[in-house]
């Protein structure tokens, strides 16, 4: 038998392959390793469930990534309202595409939730007593900074000033339509002092001369071409938004029918309602008039 082929060889095995896996770092004793950078025991570690219910973890899950998800989309939110404060327009369409892209990830979520029964829900429904979706300060400041505004949704937090601090900064400054329409004042569009020098903390109220700021806008997309991409991409916010709050919607429906929601809102009736807000009307409208 050639000594090539003897299995008692004693030959040094070859070295691995440039696309081994023994090539990858495996000694993590003194390195900064996967977990260690994304801290994964602390954020693992946030899952605690209440009960024994298996489909509590699912639940905790679910609203954890969601949170994370409003995290990146209240910052992306801000860096692009910087941009537009600055007078920039092509810059923050990739943060408002991020936030779309978000959005989808946030509406996919509920799937996953509409995989529990409403009977393995009750099974640790009691368990978190009155703590609401409602309660989210993630979700009310991407609401406050989209402009659906309204000062008696920011009480539940009021015995937190570090989460009512900026929430009430928010309502107060200008929402990413505000600055779009001062944006579009800038280009010499008219608008009135009324329009430009609104009560910020209030919700935007239709206007005839935003509708024929926008006419303009759309009559001749190549001379305002930018402000044109910058209100189809507002358009693709908005509409994920509402996609968002009617895939909740159902997810209620499908778990608790028309229960009262933990929070103290009426559930069902009260997300169905929430369907009714407008965030950027005049880009709706504008369709209508073209």
């Amino acid at each position: 038998m050639a000594a090539g082929n003897d299995p008692r060889s004693t030959a040094p095995d070859p070295p691995p392959g440039p696309d081994a896996p023994e090539r990858a770092r495996l000694d993590f004793a003194r390195r900064s390793s996967y977990g260690d950078y994304l801290r994964l025991g602390t954020l693992l570690a946030a899952h605690q469930p209440l009960t024994a219910a298996h489909d509590e973890h699912l639940f905790i899950t679910v609203h954890h990534v969601s949170e994370l998800w409003l995290d990146l989309i209240v910052r992306e939110l801000r860096a692009a309202m910087d941009q537009l404060a600055g007078g920039v327009t092509d810059a923050p369409l990739k943060g408002l595409t991020r936030v779309v892209r978000a959005q989808e990830q946030l509406t996919a979520a509920w799937e996953v939730l509409k995989t529990m029964t409403p009977a393995e829900y009750l099974q640790f429904r009691h368990a978190f007593g009155e703590a609401s979706g409602f309660q989210s300060a993630g979700y009310r400041m991407v609401e406050v900074l989209l402009g659906n505004r309204n000062p008696t949704l920011l009480r539940p937090f009021e015995h937190r000033p570090d989460l009512h601090g900026p929430l009430q900064a928010a309502l107060h400054a200008p929402s990413v339509y505000d600055l779009t329409l001062r944006l579009l004042a800038a280009r010499g569009l008219p608008l009135p002092p009324e329009v430009l020098e609104r009560d910020l903390a209030a919700p935007p109220a239709e206007h005839p001369a935003v509708l024929a700021a926008w006419l303009t806008v759309y009559r001749d997309p190549q001379r305002h071409w930018d402000l044109y991409e910058l209100a189809e991409k507002l358009l693709d916010v908005e509409d994920h938004f509402r996609a968002w709050r009617f895939n909740h919607l159902t997810t209620v429906e499908r778990t608790i029918g028309f229960r009262a929601g933990s929070g103290g809102t009426s559930g069902a009736g009260y997300l169905r309602r929430a369907l009714d807000a407008v965030l950027f009307p005049e880009l709706w409208q504008v369709r209508t008039q073209l």
